[in-house]
């Protein structure tokens, strides 16, 4: 919907991005490392939406960091519509990805049906941020998330010798957000 709403599914890419991350600045290459897009095109993009006024800039040394512009008329519209768009796994995708987060999933009941008040996360990550930008999405949703976050070194190793639990975790039916099993 984003890709028709934008003429350009690479702006949707970006849009979605910062739009879930408002707090956050970003510079070219990593957002082209995000969304998985050539830099060139993800440049071209962020100068034409900074010349909406939808997203700001700002140099700090030999780097040029963009941002939403959180004061722009269009920004709570544009962000309702792009979370609904997206819907929760893509702002969980989306969020976990900013986080560096390696690999992610959605298991348990949401995963059977989307019609559930929780959602149970599997994450593995080395990074301690997780606990705000999670909260912003349980917030937009109305929606509580329970989440298990291990460590890269320790999924490995209970993978390798063939943990119980996380065996049957990872047979389970769930919805892959993000990295591989």
């Amino acid at each position: 919907m984003l890709e028709k709403l934008f003429t350009s599914g690479i702006r949707a890419d970006i849009m979605s991005l910062l739009f879930n991350s408002p707090e956050e600045k970003f510079y070219v290459r990593e957002i082209a490392r995000l969304v998985r897009k050539n830099p060139s095109g993800v440049k071209r993009e962020l100068d034409k939406l900074e010349e909406m006024g939808l997203v700001t800039s700002e140099k700090e040394g030999n780097l040029k960091y963009f941002k939403v512009n959180k004061d722009s008329p269009p920004f709570p519209e544009l962000k309702g519509l792009i979370a609904k768009s997206l819907g929760l796994p893509g702002a969980l995708k989306s969020t976990l990805r900013v986080s560096s987060v390696k690999t992610a999933f959605i298991y348990g009941p949401y995963a059977e049906g989307p019609d559930v008040p929780s959602i149970n996360l599997f994450i593995v990550c080395d990074s301690n941020n997780l606990k705000n930008n999670l909260s912003e999405v349980e917030k937009r949703f109305g929606r509580e998330l329970h989440y298990t976050v291990m460590n890269e070194m320790d999924y490995r190793t209970k993978k390798r010798k063939g943990d119980a639990r996380l065996k049957k975790l990872l047979n389970a039916k769930k919805i892959l957000l993000l990295g591989r099993l």
